[in-house]
């Protein structure tokens, strides 16, 4: 069963964008380096709706089922990136859930 991992984020003001680029490739290149992490996408808020609450960006990730989280969020490549990306961060939320479809 797959298992879908999202993050929402505001990056803070100080952060530029050359660095919040910088940040996102590495995200990226998570999935080729973690055998659980089987897809990733991205992208920013482009709502004209107005109810974002300030996040900004969306992180989307595959994983094969929770136990593929797990070993996604022990991982030594996701440890280290977590400690450079969370700090860089104003506002987070994160919410995994397993896609279901209406019949």
């Amino acid at each position: 069963m797959a298992v879908k991992h999202v993050l929402l984020a505001k990056f803070k003001e100080e952060v530029s964008p050359e660095a919040v680029d910088d940040l996102i490739i590495d995200y990226a290149n998570l999935v080729s380096v973690i055998p659980s992490m089987r897809a990733f996408h991205w992208g920013r808020d482009v709502s004209i709706e107005n109810l974002h609450q300030g996040f900004t960006h969306v992180f989307e990730s595959t994983f094969e089922g929770v136990e593929g989280i797990a070993e996604y969020i022990a991982h030594p490549a996701h440890v280290e990136f977590a400690n450079r990306f969370l700090p860089a961060l104003e506002k987070v939320i994160v919410i995994d859930y397993a896609p279901t479809a209406v019949n």
